[in-house]
Formats: structure tokens, C-alpha cells, sequence
């Protein structure tokens, strides 16, 4: 793959051989992040898992402090009173069954997170087909089923995050911006790594972090020392 002058230059100032400790990884993933845009800066986390096995799947959600820098549009699906509360509390949109034609049928999806009260998952389930692929189904794992919409779109809007395990045991969450300080993201990537290995389940044997790597949107990928975090 051929690479840009920018990625070559930056890439020259990271030591491919050397796992670097979080506080010169993030400061060199700063420096590398050269693009005319506000690259996102993601932490990809390989796990010692195996997420084909129930009871070695690692999911959740955190509130990263600092947010991650994107506005997160969100949708609830909820009833009566349930409607205004989430609007109230800062949802782009809520509703009920009126919503599931506009999304089967006229594909809209002008939304980043959903939200459903446990009395809509019914409805919701409609939409598995099409909501399930992108990533959008509420969980209660992640907070995102819940009768507490309130606090539900309030913690999205400040920054909460989901984390799980895709097909190859990987997991890949935003950090943060490159116009965020070191010190915001130094926090944010702490707070993401925490939670990650309180989530470790019972039945990981071996070493559970098997690689940390830290990037921009179009940087090079800088490898972390993992030990630090266990």
C-alpha cells in the first residue's frame, strides 16, 4: 500500500520495534495526526478472548471525561411521558412505532446512538435487521435499554461510549480529537483501558491484552507496552 508524503514523515517518527508507555504514545499520535481536518484519535485493543464463547464476550460502555470530541445524535423509542423526558433531556429524537416505517422503508438514519425503554424492545425488534449491522440495537449491556432515558442521552451526550469485541476479538473506540490536549486524552484513554480490563471475564485464561495500539484517522499506529495496564 503506498502511503502520502505526510504518512511517510510521520511514520518516521515512531520506532516500529519499541511498545511505547501511554503518556509518549499519546503525545507521538498527536504529532503524527498532520491532516487539514481534526483527526480522530482511536485506541484499537486486541483481547486474549475468544468472543465466539458466551461467556468470554467482552461488552460495555463508558462515560470517557472529556467526551469524545463528536456530536452524537440520538434517537429514543419510548411512550407517553417517556417522549417528552428524553427530548427534555437533550434526545434528537424520540417516539414510538411511528418511527419504524421511516427507518425500514424510507432508510433514515440521521442518527449515531438509539435508546429504547424496556416496554419498546418489541418494536425496536422490528428493526434488528437493519439496526443490528450498524452497530445500533439498544443493549442492556450498554445502558442503552433502560426506563432511565434521562440519564441514558444525558451520558451519550457527555461522552459515553460503547466497547465490544468484533469478529477478530479487537476492540476499536474513539479517544478523543487531536486538537484535544494530551492531558484530556491521557484520561479519556485511561478511563477507556479501566473499564476494558475490569470487564475481563472469568473464563480468559492467558494474557488478556494482547496488544494496545494507539492512532489517528490517517497516522501510523503506535504499539503500547501492555503490561502497564494489568
Amino acid at each position: 500500500m503506498k502511503h502520502g508524503k505526510k504518512y511517510t514523515d510521520a511514520a518516521k517518527l515512531i520506532d516500529r520495534s519499541v511498545q511505547y508507555d501511554s503518556a509518549e504514545a499519546i503525545a507521538l499520535v498527536k504529532k503524527s495526526a498532520v491532516a487539514k481536518f481534526d483527526e480522530t484519535i482511536e485506541a484499537h485493543i486486541r483481547l486474549g478472548v475468544d468472543g465466539r464463547h458466551a461467556d468470554q464476550q467482552v461488552r460495555g460502555a463508558v462515560v470517557l471525561p472529556h467526551g469524545t470530541g463528536k456530536t452524537v445524535r440520538v434517537l429514543v423509542f419510548a411512550k407517553g411521558p417517556k417522549v417528552d423526558e428524553a427530548l427534555a433531556a437533550g434526545a434528537d429524537y424520540a417516539g414510538g412505532d411511528e418511527l419504524v416505517p421511516r427507518i425500514q422503508k424510507d432508510g433514515w438514519f440521521e442518527f449515531d446512538v438509539v435508546v429504547a425503554t424496556p416496554d419498546m424492545m418489541g418494536v425496536v425488534g422490528k428493526l434488528g435487521r437493519v439496526l443490528g449491522p450498524k452497530g445500533l440495537m439498544p443493549n442492556p449491556k450498554a445502558g442503552t435499554v433502560t426506563m432511565d432515558v434521562t440519564k441514558a442521552v444525558k451520558d451519550i451526550k457527555a461522552g459515553k461510549i460503547e466497547y465490544r469485541l468484533d469478529k477478530t476479538n479487537i476492540i476499536h473506540c474513539p479517544v478523543g480529537k487531536a486538537s484535544f490536549t494530551e492531558e484530556q486524552l491521557s484520561e479519556n484513554f485511561d478511563t477507556l483501558i479501566g473499564a476494558i480490563v475490569k470487564a475481563k471475564p472469568a473464563a480468559a485464561k492467558g494474557q488478556y491484552l494482547r496488544s494496545v495500539t494507539l492512532t489517528s484517522t490517517m497516522g501510523p499506529g503506535i504499539k503500547l507496552n501492555t503490561a502497564k495496564f494489568m
